[in-house]
């Protein structure tokens, strides 16, 4: 760690100034860089000036960072605090701010932390701006809560773009249009040094939620150095602290400091999304993941028709005359048209001038004998063809997620108690992947990042445990900032679903034991979680898929009346006669 020279205490110490500024306060140090008060008697006015700890050691480095220092100077963006001058004095560079930006969050920050609210917002506004330099080529290099000043109106402002980089010779990072070529060793660099940028975010968030901070050490360079993988020091948000953290944004702080450094945000835009998401659905602003989700379903639909699409509308056209289960066995091949089918007759308008009183639709033939051939056929028009906007990969992830939801209503089909409709235990079942679905094709990228985080991370080191994953929900706030059954909501809420259907959409709970049910929809629930569950344990490794089924199968056992035997019956494929 780089330490202050003797001839940087005389000069702040003792002379209280650097040039013509007068050095009224220091405002905040780190092991890189350090931020004063002071004021220009030139222009009457108070001014931040940020520095290194330790200064450039010649002409050429000093150059260096001064043209570095310039790079972020030219970056206009509102997050980005403006450069009032950029000098040297006795060898010493400096930049300075206005001090009319506003005082920064360590002069704000108090013993008992800030709002949640307030500190996402912050975060969110602060991210914007460094987000915007990273993609420019340039990184901060040392967020600190010295560097972030907060307006009069609540904006946050960084400072100190670039003043404390460590660097060598040759280690100059070009900025966007500063060079036509950049070396693969400078990518590789300015990408850690990004990450290095988020992860010092995470810390300020920490600190400014907790009231202390991390590891008792306000230094985020130093906390750095201790987490993994320089060290093996844990960062978890605390429970006993003055304000209540909401659970989310919790999940949020604690991915952003996780020990597995392949677990945290990889950049700054992603981290944002989050808080985001997160902001807009604790206030209930109608914004944020949620609104976007709809904005996109209203846009280009909740999923793409199947492929066979053409030959599937071909087959339609001819069943004129044909029965309506035959025709919806057609549509069910199809999940975006049965999905469409029921949004069309479950509209206010629909449902009031058809249905009223009867309750939801939920079954395609009904929807079928509702709006009839040409309904369909002007539904099944209406859906982006395969795959709509996804990347082949993305449409791969998106086929493999549908074909488990189809499986998962097959199996609820054969589990299901005689004398309940198949169709309406298949949708229902199919209707509980509904949040799955959506994020996979509207979020393909989140949806990847979910997957990772419920993956088990490698050990970082050989003679540690391998370390679990995160819950599916837990890891959908940390990305989406919003859980998957909320999105699953807002989507069948838009579709005219509300009441006992918006109950039975919902899985059971896995914390909570299944109770007896005592009417035809909690039946329903119950039977399409059972199925739900039967599948993802099904596509565990064969190490623990055995174990996991066989939790399954006792949670139901009592309130289904179904075995083991039952469960691995309906994974195989039996008819639902036959097992029954």
């Amino acid at each position: 760690m780089a330490a202050v020279s003797p001839a940087s205490s005389s000069l702040f110490k003792r002379a209280r100034s650097l040039g013509r500024f007068e050095l009224r306060r220091l405002l905040g140090k780190s092991v890189r860089a350090m931020s004063w008060l002071v004021f220009d008697p030139a222009a009457a006015r108070e001014l931040v000036v940020v520095m290194p700890r330790v200064p450039p050691q010649g002409a050429a480095a000093l150059d260096r960072w001064t043209s570095n220092v310039r790079a972020g100077e030219r970056l206009g963006h509102p997050r980005l605090a403006r450069v009032v001058e950029i000098g040297a004095h006795e060898g010493w560079p400096y930049v300075a701010y206005d001090r009319s930006d506003g005082p920064t969050l360590a002069e704000r920050l108090t013993a008992q932390g800030e709002a949640a609210s307030d500190v996402a917002r912050w975060m969110v506004e602060a991210l914007d701006g460094i987000a915007f330099a990273h993609e420019a080529g340039v990184a901060h290099h040392d967020v600190q809560l010295h560097m972030l000043t907060l307006g009069e109106h609540g904006g946050v402002c960084v400072m100190g773009l670039e003043a404390a980089r460590d660097e060598r010779p040759g280690d100059a990072i070009p900025a966007m249009g500063r060079t036509m070529s950049i070396d693969p060793e400078q990518l590789r660099s300015h990408r850690d040094a990004a990450q290095r940028d988020v992860l010092a975010l995470g810390l300020v968030m920490h600190h400014l939620l907790a009231g202390r901070p991390a590891l008792d050490e306000p230094d985020t360079a130093r906390v750095i150095e201790l987490l993994p993988p320089n060290g093996r020091e844990l960062v978890r948000l605390p429970w006993a602290i003055a304000r209540q953290v909401p659970e989310p944004l919790r999940v949020i702080v604690n991915r952003a400091t996780d020990r597995q450094a392949g677990q945290r945000y990889r950049n700054a835009r992603t981290l944002a999304r989050a808080l985001e998401g997160w902001s807009h659905s604790d206030a209930q602003l109608g914004g944020g993941t949620q609104q976007l989700l709809l904005d996109r379903v209203r846009s280009i639909g909740a999923l793409p028709a199947m492929p066979g699409a053409g030959s599937r509308a071909a087959r339609l056209a001819s069943m004129e005359r044909e029965r309506t289960d035959e025709m919806a066995e057609v549509v069910l091949g199809d999940l975006a048209l049965s999905f469409e089918l029921l949004r069309v007759v479950n509209t206010a308008h629909v449902r009031g001038t058809q249905v009223a009183g009867n309750g939801p639709v939920l079954t395609v033939r009904r929807a079928i004998a509702m709006i009839g051939v040409d309904g369909v056929r002007q539904a099944a028009r209406g859906l982006r063809r395969w795959p709509g906007p996804l990347s082949e990969e993305a449409a791969q992830a998106l086929a493999a997620v549908i074909d488990h939801a189809a499986r998962a209503g097959r199996v609820a089909q054969a589990l299901r108690p005689a004398g309940y409709d198949a169709e309406v235990v298949y949708l229902v079942t199919l209707l509980q992947n509904l949040g799955r679905l959506v994020v996979q094709y509207h979020f393909p990228d989140e949806s990847a990042q979910i997957r990772r985080l419920v993956q088990p991370a490698p050990s970082a080191k050989p003679d540690e445990p391998v370390q679990a994953g995160m819950p599916e929900q837990a890891a959908a706030f940390a990305v989406l900032g919003t859980d998957i059954e909320s999105l699953a909501a807002v989507v069948a809420r838009h579709w005219g679903l509300e009441g006992s259907v918006m109950q039975m959409i919902h899985r059971l709970p896995l914390a909570t034991p299944v109770r007896a049910f005592d009417s035809d929809e909690e039946m329903l629930r119950t039977v399409a979680s059972a199925a739900n569950e039967a599948v993802d344990a099904a596509v565990l490794p064969a190490s623990k898929g055995a174990a996991a089924l066989e939790r399954v199968a006792q949670r139901y056992a009592r309130a289904l009346g179904l075995s083991i035997k039952d469960f691995r019956s309906a994974l195989q494929g039996m008819p639902a006669e036959d097992l029954r």
